[in-house]
């Protein structure tokens, strides 16, 4: 369904990786017959925080002799997709995906190398560590240690008399504390703890974490430089293990456990403190229960301690645990509320001053909206999602479309009709153009409207078939009118679909599996619009026509070009010459820590709440509002309750987004937020599916489907308004094109576009386009013009000389609409690459040349490719390569040449690997080559290029 639904399971197993039972072998009787045997042969268990050894250590060292035949095996401990790659070797495992899974892989040690998860984002998380290929005997032993002295005795500090001897407690925490077994009765019994001796201590295992308290023990004096102990437990800020100083208290060492159970010994520097008195203080101040009522409590909410010894030498321990390997779980976020009545719900809302929010519609008159758009008459057309998360088979849908009016302008949607019953699978919805337009996958759907009877004037038509349903929060959703009159609407990566028209061939048929796509209404064209991301679940324009989506779990920020990809959360791009793609615009994340995304859901109120994010609205409302949120863009942040708002500031050829302080909180763990717009007010309506399970799962029944909320925000400012622009003259139409709240603008727009074309419109249109000052309304007459026809090719290049780069901009992405573009047409375009001083315009251009054969891009493509000013531009070196990379095919010398005067970065070296992948004898001996040439002459930059043609020829 929709992007804030993520795996539970993924949030939970962050936090909390069980140990597995796979040990280290080394098994060092190698036979030629049995190839399942190895010299070295390691098992790890593969999460977020990183891969682990049975021994709790983190991204262990693994070594071997030279020659050695190893095997590396990871289990996966989350519901995640993961692998185990080498970095010199270039090996790569399969992918796994559920937990439990594994894979592995084999080679020969040869060289030292790096061993890291190559699914995208994972190594930078933290899932990474060093291969070593050692000479000698490999082992695991380190020097002995000796217990602290007190009075002539040893101390008690590895519990093995059984009792708290030489400690003193406080708090229920350590009452019973001394266990003696493993698996251990208070922990899960798939943890092994791995205890010396016979007891080891712990504030509470699994079983009893709720308890709290601490233990000291009595001073004793540091007889050697160094110490150690062995702890494990949670990676919380109040579970830990501190050294003190005695008499004055301080502390000069602390360490928590890293959230699992294996004791790991934690080496202490004790060098400035010989001779002097230290105690030890193990503290569990942390409870673990969850105020959030569907986070069960955190288990880790516990410390478990052994054998506290001094060493002459600083020890060595293969498995030991180290400050810098421990992620810190920030504490749980406090929520105030959960399971609300809708008008409570309202009252518990924290807005700034001068803001208010009421209860416009509730259960049971509204169920399950998840999705809604508002018509010309203001009213609200709202989607209630029965059905989700399963299909239901042909016919048998129960989805409904519900539409809602206030009559008298209080708040309250007092005004409720169904127009359509028995709909399966909704996600998204508009209205416009005679009907309304339905995502409901594998559909997109477009039912005729009876505009006197508010009924179908006719079955839904299929106009697309072939959207997939293999996770059905990310089929396709947020459908949205764009300035240039057509659909958009986004999809999610781990859906894959292959839309056409119904009958289709599949050659006739287009993939997509994340990103934007768009729809015309009247030639009905599908294409994709961007590529990448992972679950976006909210689109907008802003004020110039540039589009944004929210996203999840990667970082959440885009600015949508034409013909972009951008970064994945999962899998490849469909053109395996990518080699790159654009990243986020966002100067943050709206999560804490350094657990990655998951962890931090929960957890993370003072950055905005979490990963998982659902709407997209760049606030155009007119001006009621204070100026600070116009252009803007709100997201509702699911986990954290809150409504973030997003800064967006131009920067080179598109923007950066900065974070502001959150504009709203629900206080209210079950509040999600799905989606908000403006309305003709410029108030704001949101729907709610209010439901305690945040989290997208196959099984229908962890869904409350009772509750849904529809709500509104206004400013003290806003009037209530009645309109309906259907009955509106096309003069007035016209005329709300300079309207400041751009609900008027965009209706209009739409209105127009379905009257068709006119001349009197297009003069009145003209006019404004010609004569008015502001960029922004030039654009709306230039985009109603478009929509109505009223373009011609000749007009759209003479705007090509326009003062205002935004118009240039679009002057050109309309004049390729077609795909296609006339001699002239690209000798004006040559022209702008090779002068124009816009990095947007020049943007406009490399996406314009993606639509156009590649046979007429060289003269665009070259002039682009040495702006040398647009080398650390966001958008365009990429972009340049996107629209260059088919050219390889077409003329291998040719792109050679235009790629080594190229002034972009990367441009050369994809080149090279591009016409290396072609891979004839032809394209072999023009790198060879190129090579011999770029030896006569001795530089840093061709040294590299040189490298790179080497191992492409090898390949």
């Amino acid at each position: 369904m929709y992007a804030f639904r993520f795996f539970i399971s993924i949030i939970f197993t962050i936090a909390i990786s069980a140990s597995f039972c796979s040990a280290f072998q080394q098994n060092k009787s190698r036979t030629v017959q049995d190839t399942t045997k190895f010299d070295r042969d390691y098992a790890l268990e593969a999460t977020m925080l990183g891969f682990f050894a049975p021994d709790g250590a983190r991204n262990p060292t693994l070594k071997a002799n030279k020659g050695d035949r190893v095997r590396i095996k990871i289990t996966n401990g989350e519901l995640m997709t993961h692998d185990i790659s080498l970095e010199k070797l270039g090996l790569k495992s399969k992918v796994i995906i559920e937990k439990g899974a594994t894979t592995s892989i084999v080679f020969k040690a040869s060289q030292s190398d790096v061993y890291y998860c190559s699914v995208p984002g994972h190594r930078a998380a933290g899932m990474v560590g060093n291969f070593e290929v050692v000479e000698g005997i490999i082992s695991d032993k380190t020097v002995a240690g000796q217990m602290p002295m007190k009075d002539g005795k040893p101390l008690n500090l590895n519990f093995e008399t059984g009792t708290l001897q030489d400690w003193i407690a406080t708090g229920d925490a350590f009452t019973n504390a001394l266990v003696n077994e493993d698996p251990s009765p208070i922990h899960e019994k798939d943890m092994k703890i791995g205890f010396e001796g016979e007891y080891f201590l712990s504030s509470g295992g699994t079983l009893n974490y709720r308890q709290t308290g601490t233990l000291t023990s009595v001073p004793f004096k540091v007889t050697q430089p160094f110490a150690a102990f062995r702890v494990s437990g949670g990676a919380l800020q109040d579970t830990r293990v501190e050294l003190l100083l005695a008499g004055t208290d301080s502390v000069i060492y602390h360490i928590t456990g890293q959230g699992r159970a294996t004791l790991q010994p934690a080496v202490v520097d004790l060098k400035a403190y010989l001779s002097k008195e230290i105690f030890i203080r193990i503290i569990d101040n942390e409870t673990g229960i969850s105020q959030i009522p569907y986070i069960p409590n955190d288990k880790w909410a516990h410390i478990n301690f052994d054998e506290f010894l001094f060493y002459p030498t600083r020890p060595d321990f293969p498995n030991e645990l180290k400050q810098k390997d421990i992620i810190i779980l920030p504490p749980l976020d406090p929520v105030l509320n959960a399971g609300l009545s809708g008008l409570e719900a309202a009252k518990a809302m924290s807005l700034p001053k001068g803001f208010n929010i009421t209860l416009a519609a509730s259960e049971p008159d509204i169920i399950c909206p998840i999705s809604f758009t508002i018509d010309p008459k203001g009213r609200l057309w709202v989607v209630e999602g029965h059905t989700y998360p399963v299909p239901a088979p042909e016919g048998q849908g129960k989805d409904r479309i519900l539409i809602f009016e206030d009559t008298d302008g209080d708040g309250t949607l007092d005004k409720r009709k169904v127009f359509m019953e028995g709909l399966n699978l909704v996600s998204g919805i508009e209205v416009g153009m005679g009907g309304v337009w339905l995502g409901a996958a594998p559909y997109l759907l477009f039912i005729p409207i009876d505009v006197k009877n508010d009924k179908p004037a006719g079955p839904p038509q299929k106009l697309l078939d072939g959207w997939g349903t293999d996770d059905t929060h990310e089929v396709l959703n947020n459908l949205r009118w764009g300035p240039d009159g057509w659909l958009y609407g986004t999809h999610g990566v781990f859906t894959h679909s292959n839309v056409g028209k119904p009958g289709a061939t599949d050659a006739e048929r287009t993939k997509i599996n994340a990103g934007v796509w768009r729809y015309h209404p009247t030639s009905r064209q599908f294409e994709v619009f961007a590529e990448g991301s992972s679950n976006p679940w909210g689109i907008d324009f802003n004020d110039y026509g540039h589009p944004f989506i929210t996203v999840c779990v990667i970082p959440h920020m885009y600015h949508v070009i034409q013909g972009a990809r951008y970064q994945r959360q999962a899998g490849n791009h469909f053109n395996p010459y990518t080699y790159d793609d654009i990243k986020t615009i966002a100067d943050h994340v709206h999560w804490v820590g350094e657990r990655g995304p998951h962890a931090g859901n929960f957890r993370s109120a003072s950055a905005g709440g979490g990963h998982a994010h659902a709407g997209a609205m760049i606030y155009l409302g007119g001006d009621t509002w204070p100026k600070e949120y116009r252009n803007d863009i709100f997201m509702n942040n699911i986990n954290g309750a809150k409504m973030n708002i997003d800064h967006l500031t131009r920067s080179g050829s598109g923007y950066e987004a900065t974070h502001k302080n959150d504009f709203l909180s629900m206080n209210d763990s079950w509040s999600q937020w799905l989606n908000f717009k403006y309305d003709p007010s410029g108030s704001v309506y949101a729907i709610d599916w209010y439901d305690k399970n945040q989290c997208h799962s196959p099984n229908p029944d962890v869904h409350n489907k009772t509750m849904g909320r529809i709500f509104k925000i206004t400013h003290d400012n806003d009037k209530f308004v009645k309109v309906d622009l259907t009955k509106a003259s096309d003069k007035e139409l016209v005329n709300y094109q300079l309207n400041t709240n751009e609900w008027y603008v965009r209706q209009a727009r739409t209105i127009l576009q379905e009257r068709g074309a006119n001349k009197k419109v297009h003069k009145a249109l003209k006019e404004i386009l010609s004569k008015n000052q502001d960029p922004t309304r030039k654009l709306r007459a230039l985009w109603a013009l478009h929509v109505t026809q009223g373009l011609t090719e000749k007009y759209l290049t003479e705007l090509l000389a326009s003062e205002n780069e935004y118009v240039r901009s679009w002057a050109i992405q309309l004049l390729v609409e077609n795909k296609k573009a006339s001699p002239e047409t690209l000798r004006q375009l040559a022209t702008l690459a090779q002068k124009d001083n816009s990095a947007l315009v020049r943007l406009y251009l490399a996406s314009a040349m993606q639509r156009l054969d590649p046979s007429q891009r060289w003269e665009v493509v070259d002039a682009l490719a040495q702006k040398s000013e647009d080398k650390d531009d966001h958008n365009l070196p990429l972009m340049v390569w996107f629209a260059a990379e088919p050219l390889a095919a077409l003329d291998m010398k040719r792109a050679l040449q235009m790629a080594e005067k190229a002034k972009l970065p990367k441009i050369l070296h994809y080149t090279i690997q591009r016409v290396g992948a072609i891979g004839t004898e032809e394209s072999k001996k023009l790198l060879k080559e190129f090579n011999d040439r770029l030896g006569k002459t001795h530089s840093h930059e061709h040294h590299e290029t040189q490298m790179l043609i080497g191992k492409v020829l090898e390949k």
